[in-house]
């Protein structure tokens, strides 16, 4: 009783030491993210078809953000938003578990003594100086000194482990039982959400030593627990694609896949992997390296695993997908690309922006059924329009939600307010279009009620204005999709003419009554529909105007520098 007494009473520190370990430990992501985020979604956004080229940028991304986890969820967001192929992330995620293990051997590294300093010196930079960079500078110093005043903590509390009958008994049943240590290392990691911190902690217990100077944890009993850290980890990526597209959720599937069976091959081949370990550490382990034995142990394992799996990325990708179905219909009243958590400001703009795209291409559709009603006086669809109308209005609101989330929880530069400021206009005027498109099925409806039609000349009329108005949306939802200047340009120059054209239209219907070749009942709601198919391109005109001000905007900030700025002068010019 009081063993159990003693070996809890260690509990309360150790968690401290945890909590301020994994706090440190999200710092140092954070703020690694903040100066390097701009640049992520760049080096992602290179990727080709090559798996290696994805190990390797997975690897590089992992490495600068501390964080294997981050990284697979952001490219979970990549894959949701249209912006990876399936194949590209498992490569980014097989490299993504390579980059975690430069934790272990920071880890591995003894600055004790220069924990609290770095704490200290990153404290001062980061809230005193007013300069951002110094700032950010200051904010990964202090949460690096944090992360070893954490380790400090957890090798302090676990010492007297060592001393513990029941302590040791359990590492030896877990040095003859693999499989226990398995289970311990995926449980633990799935419930502190961090392999790094799984390992660092595995790291610090196995430099504890018994009173024969023995380590309490040798490296037999270390390599399952480690193995299951690897698939402890996968429980991150598989919650954060949790209403995210079948993509996103079959990249999820794919990085439990890859580490369980690679935890399992090696399980399986424990004591050839000891003994190279070993052979590797110069024939023997010395109890005070037992955590740089770990960390060596860890690279290993996760490089020989990213060469056995690279060859077989392709099959890996059509196993998943043969493996998980999933409709991913248009219609679906669900959010595809954004979910509850918001990454850094430049992903989820993207997720937001991909998501607006899917709402824009439902509109596009309820267009085609509104022309459908008005022209073929098809009843069945009306229902089907305000289906999508109430689709419409949860993805704005939802939309909304999302944006306004990202201006909560980031500090954003001013090129990233001036598009998000866009893209809720954006949302708006796409919101409107479907409104649009409710409100002429009504006319159509009124005629059908009242057994009523336009004239052949109306109808033409009206086909005509039905094309050009599914034209402009068209280039505008791709202009907004790729960003593309030129698109957006066009959408104007076709506005204005749509202003023409409604003129021309009335002009010819008023002379059409005149000659009494149309219905006069029809006149208001002819007239009328015009009007609301004119008002749709306003809108479009609006969705155009916010994407040609965010290209410019960005032009201004990031290529009227030295060496960039003829372009940027030649550019003003041709505008």
């Amino acid at each position: 009783m009081n063993t159990a007494v003693g070996i809890l009473g260690f509990l309360p520190g150790l968690l401290g030491g945890v909590a301020i370990f994994l706090f440190g430990m999200n710092m140092l992501s954070d703020g690694l993210q903040k100066v390097a985020g701009e640049k992520l979604k760049y080096i992602i956004s290179i990727l080709t078809n090559n798996p290696i080229i994805g190990i390797l940028v997975g690897t590089a991304v992992s490495a600068v953000i501390q964080s294997s986890s981050a990284t697979t969820v952001m490219v979970i967001g990549f894959v949701s938003a249209g912006l990876m192929t399936l194949k590209q992330a498992i490569g980014v995620i097989i490299g993504a578990n390579i980059g975690t293990t430069v934790t272990a051997w920071l880890v591995s590294i003894d600055i004790g003594e220069l924990a609290l300093p770095l704490a200290g010196i990153g404290f001062i930079l980061y809230f005193f100086p007013k300069s951002k960079k110094i700032k950010n500078i200051g904010y990964i110093v202090f949460s690096f000194g944090l992360l070893f005043v954490g380790l400090n903590v957890m090798s302090d509390q676990m010492a007297p482990l060592a001393k513990s009958q029941a302590v040791a008994d359990t590492m030896l049943k877990v040095s003859s039982d693999r499989f226990l240590g398995l289970f311990i290392g995926t449980v633990f990691t799935a419930i502190i959400q961090s392999s790094s911190a799984a390992i660092a902690i595995l790291q610090k217990l196995a430099l504890q030593t018994t009173a024969s100077g023995e380590p309490l944890i040798t490296l037999r009993a270390a390599l399952p627990i480690l193995f299951g850290s690897n698939i402890g980890t996968t429980v991150t990526a598989l919650l954060a694609s949790i209403g995210a597209s079948v993509n996103a959720k079959r990249a999820a599937l794919t990085h439990t896949i890859f580490n369980v069976a690679g935890s399992l091959i090696f399980i399986c081949l424990i004591n050839p992997y000891e003994y190279i370990v070993s052979i590797l550490m110069g024939g023997s382990i010395q109890p005070h390296r037992m955590d740089l034995a770990i960390a060596y142990s860890h690279s290993i394992f996760n490089i020989v695993n990213a060469v056995l799996f690279a060859p077989f990325i392709d099959l890996l990708a059509r196993l998943v997908t043969r493996v998980y179905k999933g409709k991913g219909e248009l219609t679906d009243r669900v959010l595809v690309y954004i979910g509850d958590k918001v990454s850094s400001p430049a992903v989820a703009m993207d997720l937001a922006m991909r998501e607006m795209v899917r709402m824009g291409r439902l509109i596009q559709k309820m267009i085609s059924c509104t022309k459908t009603v008005i022209l073929e006086q098809k009843e069945s669809l009306i229902k089907d329009v305000e289906e999508m109308e109430e689709t419409v209005d949860m993805l704005q609101n939802e939309i909304l939600n999302y944006l306004s989330k990202i201006i909560s929880e980031n500090t954003l530069s001013e090129s990233e307010s001036v598009r998000l400021t866009g893209y809720m206009r954006i949302v708006h005027d796409l919101e409107r279009i479907g409104d649009h498109c409710e409100s002429s099925t009504l006319l159509g409806q009124n005629n059908m009620e009242n057994k009523i039609q336009y004239s052949e000349k109306a109808l033409v009329e009206i086909r005509e204005a039905f094309e050009k108005i599914e034209l402009i949306m068209d280039q505008t939802l791709v202009a907004l999709e790729n960003n593309d200047k030129d698109l957006a340009l066009s959408v104007l120059s076709e506005e204005n003419k749509m202003d023409d054209i409604e003129k021309v239209l009335r002009e010819r219907h008023l002379e059409r009554l005149k000659r009494g070749e149309c219905n006069p009942v029809t006149a208001v709601t002819y007239v009328e529909l015009i009007h609301t198919i004119e008002r749709m391109t306003d809108n479009c005109k609006n969705i155009a105007e916010s994407v040609i001000d965010d290209i410019n905007h960005r032009l201004a900030g990031h290529y009227d520098t030295e060496g960039r700025a003829l372009e940027y002068k030649m550019l003003k010019n041709i505008n």
